[in-house]
């Protein structure tokens, strides 16, 4: 069994210099339809169609894919086991299921896993959070304080105890699970109180009605914790403006961007979004729009607008949802037509893989984190279908985080020196030491020498890098810079100086 390469580490930063090495971009898996095969399909099998799927985020528990429905259950499923092309929807519901509770007694909108896979979190019509043991399939704490259905949720990049969530009510929150109430509910649920609430995020203040004098639509329907760990981005039904909050100081937006910056008001409100998505390295950013579009932005450079542009599905209705892969090469995506689609970032040009199956409208997809090339796919026609790819490899015996860990723990100078040597890089045992490897690894292989490539500027790059005064200047303007310390925007630096995220990622604000 092969072991992850160091290189994933490095995969997908485009745009991004490395003390003036250009990250290099590695394929997630292959763009040929023929590559991709249904593994099987699991039936939701209570009295409401599935409404949000998320895979394990763990090495040791992406294999194990959650699945929460209108009915308001929770079920987990290990995609691992054999699925028989003879057995029916039900039987292999039976055969994949892990277990399986009541978690509200109203639609579960979004699941969200936390703390190392031993715990996940439910957002629920209901207007409240969960948070769920899942050995013991016990509510362990309630986080009220939203008014409407809480429709996202997503957790804090390196701490679990802090959550974002987002609601139809219009306001989004913060909520920290280490300040814990002494209130509980009849059933023992310890009682948590948002730290922080920001009502009316995404609402026109000059539009209070519209035709029919049907109230406006203020309901946010997707948040995103970015992985510089102090930024927040919003989404909502409303128009098509995606908006960055700096979660130290709520009190304005910090910047916002939209598909076309130079649009007009009126252009933006014709079509809300239906779901936002990041890849592992935090860079870009991906956004499901009413108007049948995926728009695809660079969280480096959104005063450009939308980098991308992805064309194709149907997406008629706040239920279907799109998700970009872990190494932004693909975008994964429902549709109201009954197929899935994917797309490679790369070539937004090409017509997107589809994916049929589904017999009705496909709402919420996820990848798997670990287990490259395996996704799944949700629909209105009560199945849950798991899907992977002819040239997916086995899972790696160590996992990329353990890599990354390791790759991290090299001195800025000893990095600049390996990644300028030609020959190749073996692991030494002074590294092993600064980065033990996961609890649970094969010792034997995970202590295999892992290799680098060289990784340099060709010589007309690094000269018109040198030589560019706004080039310099940029970077003297950088945390990276002045720690003199190449870093990634999953482990941004320490900075007093980086106050805003303007100030980390460099972008001006939007008249909008």
């Amino acid at each position: 069994m092969e072991i992850s390469k160091p290189q994933s580490f490095f995969q997908d930063i485009r745009s991004r210099e490395l003390h003036g090495f250009r990250a290099r971009k590695r394929p997630y898996t292959n763009g040929l339809a023929s590559d991709f095969y249904e593994i099987g399909a699991i039936a939701a099998e209570h009295n409401g169609p599935p409404m949000a799927i998320s895979f394990g985020k763990t090495w040791k528990s992406s294999h194990i894919v959650a699945m929460s429905d209108e009915d308001g259950y929770l079920s987990l499923f290990d995609t691992r086991r054999k699925f028989s092309a003879s057995a029916s929807h039900q039987e292999n519901a039976d055969k994949t299921r892990v277990c399986d509770w009541v978690a509200h007694q109203n639609t579960v909108f979004d699941i969200c896993w936390i703390k190392d896979d031993t715990q996940i979190m439910t957002a629920s019509g209901d207007q409240t959070i969960k948070v769920w043991d899942i050995q013991e399939k016990k509510c362990t704490a309630l986080l009220m304080g939203h008014t409407g259905s809480v429709k996202s949720l997503c957790p804090h990049p390196t701490n679990p105890e802090i959550i974002v969530s987002g609601s139809r009510d219009g306001s989004f929150a913060l909520w920290d699970m280490r300040c814990n109430s002494s209130s509980t509910n009849m059933q023992g649920e310890l009682s948590i109180r948002s730290t922080a609430v920001v009502t009316g995020a995404h609402i026109f203040p000059r539009a209070k009605r519209v035709r029919r004098g049907k109230a406006v639509s203020m309901s946010i329907t997707s948040v995103l914790y970015l992985k510089d760990e102090v930024s927040i981005a919003t989404a909502g039904a409303v128009d098509s403006i995606v908006k960055f909050w700096d979660t130290r100081s709520l009190k304005n937006v910090v910047t916002q961007t939209c598909p076309q910056p130079e649009s007009t008001e009126k252009e933006r409100r014709l079509h809300g979004i239906t779901s936002l998505s990041q890849d592992l390295n935090g860079v870009f950013l991906s956004a499901s729009c009413m108007d049948n579009s995926i728009y695809l932005y660079n969280v480096l450079q959104l005063q450009k607008g939308a980098m991308q542009t992805f064309t194709g599905c149907r997406i008629e209705t706040f239920f279907v949802k799109s998700v970009i892969s872990p190494d932004a090469a693909q975008i994964l995506s429902g549709s109201s037509d009954g197929n899935a689609y994917i797309w490679q970032v790369n070539k937004p040009q090409e017509d997107p893989i589809i994916l049929k199956g589904h017999d009705r409208e496909v709402t919420a997809v996820d990848w798997s984190q670990f287990e490259v090339g395996k996704m799944a796919t949700s629909s209105d026609d009560f199945t849950v279908r798991i899907w992977n790819s002819q040239n997916s490899d086995s899972p790696s015996t160590s996992s990329p985080s353990t890599i990354r860990r390791r790759v991290m723990a090299i001195p800025s100078a000893e990095c600049r020196k390996l990644l300028m040597n030609e020959s190749t890089m073996h692991t030494s045992k002074d590294s092993g030491n600064l980065c033990p490897s996961d609890e649970g690894l094969d010792k034997t292989n995970s202590l295999n020498p892992i290799s680098m490539h060289k990784m340099s500027t060709p010589p007309s790059q690094k000269k018109q890098s040198t030589s560019d005064p706004d080039f310099s200047k940029t970077l003297e303007k950088t945390p990276e810079a002045a720690l003199d310390s190449p870093s990634s925007v999953l482990h941004p630096p320490s900075s007093l100086k980086r106050k805003t995220i303007r100030d980390y990622f460099g972008v001006p604000p939007l008249n909008l």
